[in-house]
């Protein structure tokens, strides 16, 4: 008897997907996947294997996942580099091994004698330009292997301090709660962050500064460069997609935009830089510090150009001749 319609019998498989445009899929990850789960579960959104992710986040996370599909792949890199925003939960009185809720508990010692002002003033010292010392369990690399392998193979590792810049870190509530009889205090915090910050060691230090530890209990990233939770779709919506439609993906173009500013070319720049030929800059002014989005005059994306020697070159052709 043949499978009733819309179903498939035992053993058959599924369609393969059209291959999705090249762009970007803004994703909601969901808590409990890792970032890795997420681009596993794009390829076969995306029909095609050529699919990966801008900035890892935790499996305790949710949030915006940035996630590039066949060309905007090679956009990522710049994507990684852009500010971040986070609502994030800091349980102050008890501390973890690995500086969030999915360690062991190392103390308990209570911030029954913490108030609302005293993390007020704290947080103001963790604004701005720090150094900070990244959480132990975090994904660098020590000697070629990942420093929370090396934890949970039982070695201690420390990892040197980086310079990071806190933009904002925001105290919106102060929760007084009870873990185990003894007081603790739940800070819910607005941060935004450099590049290569990170939300625990902020949590962590936090908790010294104030002298009784703490730890990351709640993580949700809100914002990566100008990709923010209102374009992201979570992974069931995108899976109820039809076989037969392909993934709708944000433009390389559009993409570019949201992570850095756009020049317009004429038509005459777009094939030079199409060749990987250097252009006049833009005159007037200083060039920008880092990459351009170069927009051909369809408006597609012909490259990315850094101003160098006094002439705009591409650093990355994505339309090329």
């Amino acid at each position: 008897m043949s499978a009733p319609s819309g179903r498939r019998s035992a053993g058959e498989r599924a369609p393969r997907r059209p291959t999705a445009a090249d762009g970007v899929v803004v994703v909601d990850k969901p808590a409990g996947w890792t970032s890795h789960d997420v681009v596993a579960r794009m390829r076969r959104v995306a029909g095609t294997r050529k699919v990966g992710h801008a900035g890892t986040l935790d499996p305790m996370a949710t949030g915006v996942l940035v996630v590039g599909v066949g060309r905007a792949t090679r956009l990522l890199t710049y994507v990684v580099g852009a500010d971040k925003e986070y609502l994030a939960t800091v349980r102050l009185g008890e501390t973890t091994t690995t500086e969030d809720a999915e360690g062991e508990r190392t103390s308990l010692s209570g911030a029954g004698g913490v108030t609302a002002a005293d993390v007020e003033v704290a947080a103001r010292d963790l604004t701005g330009p720090l150094m900070q010392v990244p959480s132990a369990v975090s994904a660098i690399k020590v000697d070629g292997q990942r420093a929370y392998a090396r934890v949970r193979a039982g070695e201690d590792v420390e990892l040197a301090a980086r310079p990071v810049v806190v933009h904002e870190l925001e105290v919106l509530a102060a929760r007084p709660s009870d873990v185990d009889g003894v007081p603790v205090l739940d800070v819910d915090v607005r941060v935004v962050v450099s590049s290569g910050t990170y939300v625990r060691a902020l949590a962590r230090d936090l908790g010294v500064a104030l002298g009784v530890g703490g730890h990351l209990t709640a993580l949700r990233r809100t914002r990566v460069g100008g990709f923010t939770l209102a374009q992201a779709r979570t992974l069931d919506a995108l899976a109820e997609l039809p076989d037969d439609v392909p993934a709708e993906t944000l433009p390389l173009a559009d993409a570019a935009r949201a992570v850095m500013p756009e020049r317009v070319l004429t038509p005459q720049e777009a094939r030079a830089l199409s060749y990987g030929q250097a252009i006049d800059p833009v005159p007037g002014g200083e060039p920008p510090a880092g990459p351009v989005a170069a927009i051909a005059p369809d408006g597609s994306l012909v490259a990315l150009v850094e101003t160098r020697g006094g002439r705009a070159r591409p650093v990355l052709v994505l339309a090329p001749a």
